[in-house]
């Protein structure tokens, strides 16, 4: 698996998010008498409450399909780290690629004096190492 495979959890979470927020705006705006949406492009601007409830519909599915999405990527993800046979590699993985913590954050969980720049070099030695 290339490091853009295991990234792709942590970016797909992170579409779902500002999807959800932009939802909250159409929400808001949909309910409100002046819409304010920021996320949208600025074509005459959507006032209508039909166009709002089309796009708050569109993108409720968009977000289901994320959120399947990441389901998939995530159980693709814990397979692949089940597979690996280091318990220090596989903690590694599993705080960056399935938390999505950064470098310092995950040498502060796996602790022991490990720096960031250790664990990074293990892990990306082994995807190197695995990938094909």
């Amino acid at each position: 698996m290339t490091r853009k495979e295991l990234s792709q959890l942590y970016y797909l979470n992170r579409e779902i998010e500002q999807d959800k927020q932009q939802l909250a705006e159409l929400e808001a705006a949909a309910t409100s008498m002046n819409p304010k949406i920021t996320g949208l492009p600025h074509a005459g601007g959507i006032s209508d409450k039909t166009s709002l409830a089309v796009e708050i519909s569109y993108l409720r599915d968009m977000i289901s399909n994320k959120i399947q999405r990441t389901v998939y990527e995530y159980n693709r993800l814990m397979a692949y780290i089940d597979g690996i046979d280091d318990g220090l590699t596989r903690q590694i993985f599993m705080y960056r690629f399935v938390n999505g913590y950064n470098w310092v954050q995950v040498a502060m969980h796996i602790g022991g004096g490990n720096t960031p720049k250790c664990l990074s070099n293990i892990c990306y030695r082994y995807i190197d190492k695995h990938s094909a």
